[in-house]
């Protein structure tokens, strides 16, 4: 299979040279196109500083990162601003819309400052609504609607670029459980239907169930991983147990 993201020895020091930080200690893996992956560990074992560094939010001190083979470490800001543009897309917990925006203009964002023809963007929205259930909601502001809703409006704005990665960080954290499934779907559907690759931090073992791999961090550094064979509940349960055996907290294990 095209590995789509490759983590080499990646390693993100902070602080002072007597009292360093290391958030992440020499981590390697590899992501291939086309799967769902969950990142998961206790609270401060260095999961979302591993997702920044992998969407190039962040750099990382030692190591590299490669996405669809480019080296992300290489690009000058504003080559890499256009890469993130062209190739990336984020969803992150607290929604990120514009409330004095339609929903309809909200996703259409990224398309109309790539100054993409007016036509192109709507035939691309009405595919993309309806195939995440929110076709009935464009002409709406994001304060009108639920939190499951305001997250597929997200969704929808990531998705339309066409990147080759969504990189999703605690999508589900201000959900209510059914909002949370509802998203979840989505994401499995966006994932068989699109074959976009899906890359997502979470505490929620119920989350990770929909992955087909799920990564776990301990440490700054990867202490296992899980693969499902299709069955939900049996990875959800093997999940739990992971969790337990490197000391998720309390709020890890709901």
């Amino acid at each position: 299979m095209n590995k789509i993201v490759e983590v080499s020895s990646v390693t993100k020091e902070y602080g002072e040279t007597n009292s360093n930080f290391y958030a992440l200690k020499d981590v390697s893996l590899d992501i291939n196109q086309g799967e769902f992956v969950g990142i998961m560990g206790p609270s401060g074992s260095g999961k979302t500083t591993l997702l920044n560094i992998m969407s190039t939010i962040d750099r990382a001190t030692q190591g590299k990162v490669l996405i669809d083979n480019e080296n992300i470490d290489k690009f000058k800001d504003e080559n890499l601003a256009r890469f993130r543009r062209d190739t990336i897309g984020f969803v992150f917990q607290a929604f990120n819309l514009l409330d004095n925006m339609t929903v309809r203009d909200n996703i259409a964002l990224p398309l109309t400052l790539n100054n993409v023809k007016h036509k192109i963007i709507l035939q691309k929205i009405g595919e993309l609504t309806k195939l995440l259930g929110i076709a009935n909601q464009l002409d709406k502001y994001p304060y009108e609607l639920s939190g499951g809703q305001k997250q597929r409006v997200a969704i929808c704005r990531a998705l339309i670029t066409s990147p080759k990665v969504i990189f999703a960080d605690e999508p589900t954290g201000a959900l209510d459980s059914k909002s949370s499934s509802e998203v979840l779907e989505c994401f499995k559907n966006i994932n068989k239907t699109l074959g976009t690759t899906i890359i997502m931090v979470t505490h929620d073992a119920n989350a990770a169930s929909y992955c087909d791999r799920v990564m776990f961090l301990k440490d700054g550094k990867l202490h296992g991983r899980l693969d499902s064979s299709g069955d939900k509940k049996e990875l959800f349960k093997k999940v739990l147990n992971m969790l337990a055996v490197i000391g998720g907290t309390e709020n890890e294990l709901l």
